[in-house]
């Protein structure tokens, strides 16, 4: 996946979707999740993109915990990734919230499986490492967030989260 897939995916699916690109310390993450959670509604799906290591979790967790905070709930104790459950739920009031990790999905038969199009539309979802899904989800209201590592505690956060 190169520096300029996400252009590329938007051309392929005639998406003309406004790109943003910001280099985000880990505060700065954290604000920047605080702002988004702000916008986020029941059937929103984000997908992450990034190299192992290079933070899709911890804005999972950053964006959960501000969707707690937003909604005057306790924060759950712990938010880990899915990667061997594949996918971990946490309770809003009135919905649910999925948080994914496909990468350990090889086919997209697999998909079906786990059910991951029955509560898309009823739910805020976080969909990691969703490379195999993207084509299925042109239909549902999606945007893209690429991590790039930059240094230690800095990332590249290149996307379409602009409500």
């Amino acid at each position: 996946m190169g520096e300029n897939w996400f252009s590329r995916f938007f051309k392929k699916y005639n998406l003309n979707l406004q790109e943003e690109t910001l280099k985000l310390d880990l505060k700065g993450l954290e604000s920047f999740c605080e702002d988004v959670s702000l916008k986020l509604k029941v059937g929103d799906i984000i997908c992450l993109f990034g190299e192992l290591g290079s933070g899709k979790t911890t804005v999972v967790r950053n964006l959960i915990n501000s969707i707690y905070k937003k909604n005057k709930l306790e924060k759950p104790i712990s938010i880990k990734s899915p990667s061997f459950p594949i996918l971990l739920t946490y309770e809003v009031n009135n919905f649910e919230i999925y948080h994914y990790d496909l990468y350990r999905i090889l086919k997209r038969s697999d998909l079906s499986e786990i059910n991951i199009f029955e509560e898309l539309n009823n739910s805020i979802t976080f969909i990691e490492w969703p490379e195999i899904i993207l084509d299925m989800l042109k239909d549902y209201n999606f945007y893209s967030l690429k991590l790039v590592i930059s240094d230690e505690d800095t990332r590249i956060i290149k996307h379409n989260l602009i409500f």
